[in-house]
């Protein structure tokens, strides 16, 4: 079965057909169009040199220069060696035609093969590039969207531990996925919404999913597309609007974030004291003084209540749900999952 790349291969290619970034750069047409004006002024320059030193040229054909025969012979200059039709005779036309015609002639050589390879072997160097990435994504998280929501959860994850590499963000918007790129992510540009660019990006093989377009429409669509196509991938979806969180569940968000909600809590508690909205910043950052961590319980924990341990367990989901502490029925057992307050490791120094 042949894979997304070798499809791609096969469609034409497109305004600008550049999708990989691990770096910045101008787009295709940018580009095309800076070096056109640059052969254009170059010309433009030679015709100027040679119809002012038209004089030392001779048209062996009937002995006459004209400036139509200038523009030719400047044509016939940046792109070969002439015809023989039209020479240069004077010293001064042979020095000016040697010391400035024909760097420029190289120059305009130089731009036509690099153009070349923009449009032809990049794109081949390219899918070669994305082949090998491919390759080796595996146990990856796949950010959609890499606006602040997006950027912040992706500079989170590399604070908790995950390789700049491992990041791998999906974005519709090229300077967003430059920035991404220029900040040592690997970035893809297209539709996050579509099966091809989700395959591109190796979905089968993620750890996770994060969804943080502004869009909860949008969102809805990633979700959809990305559970069709993995349906154990956890995905963690961002919400604009409340009303929205139920549809972005039922269509197969592991678990959702409203970021109004969660600024809107922490406005509130800071309007007595700051020392709590600072302290739930801790305890939801990977670097804070505190963190809260989930975890399982150990086997000397089984079967003892939260008050005899002397880690701070502040909660206990079971099956899916949250115990009471409370509850006698809260005795750790097996496969229960532990939210753990504790003070985070040093930083080195």
């Amino acid at each position: 079965m042949r894979s997304p790349i070798d499809r791609s291969l096969d469609r034409p290619m497109q305004q600008d057909t550049k999708r990989l970034f691990m770096g910045g750069g101008l787009s295709v047409r940018q580009t095309l169009v800076a070096r056109a004006a640059l052969v254009v002024a170059l010309y433009m320059l030679v015709i100027g040199v040679f119809w002012a030193d038209r004089e030392g040229l001779r048209d062996n054909i009937d002995n006459h220069i004209t400036f139509v025969d200038v523009v030719y012979f400047s044509a016939v200059t940046l792109t070969t060696v002439g015809y023989g039709d039209i020479v240069p005779v004077t010293p001064r036309a042979r020095i000016v035609d040697s010391i400035l015609v024909t760097p420029i002639r190289l120059f305009v050589w130089l731009i036509f093969l690099g153009t070349a390879y923009q449009l032809v072997l990049q794109r081949l160097v390219e899918d070669f590039r994305m082949r090998r990435l491919q390759a080796r994504l595996e146990g990856h998280v796949i950010v959609c969207g890499f606006g602040h929501s997006g950027a912040c959860a992706a500079h989170e994850l590399v604070v908790r531990g995950v390789d700049k590499q491992r990041v791998l963000v999906v974005d519709a918007n090229r300077q967003l996925v430059e920035q991404a790129a220029e900040q040592g992510f690997i970035g893809i540009l297209g539709d996050a919404t579509k099966e091809e660019t989700l395959k591109e990006a190796m979905l089968s093989t993620a750890r996770g999913l994060f969804v943080c377009t502004d869009r909860d429409d949008t969102n809805v669509l990633i979700v959809l597309t990305a559970r069709s196509l993995s349906p154990h991938v956890r995905i963690v979806a961002r919400v604009e609007e409340a009303e929205n969180e139920k549809l972005l569940r039922q269509s197969g968000a592991n678990a959702t974030i409203l970021p109004s909600r969660v600024g809107g809590i922490l406005m509130a508690g800071a309007l007595q004291t700051s020392a709590l909205s600072d302290y739930v910043m801790d305890l939801i950052s990977a670097n804070g003084r505190v963190v809260l961590v989930e975890r399982d319980p150990r086997p000397d924990e089984i079967g003892h209540g939260t008050a005899e341990l002397d880690a701070l367990i502040v909660g206990i989901v079971r099956d899916g749900r949250d115990m009471d502490l409370k509850d006698p029925e809260s005795r750790l057992r097996p496969g229960d999952k532990l939210l753990v307050i504790r003070q985070s490791a040093p930083q080195p120094s």
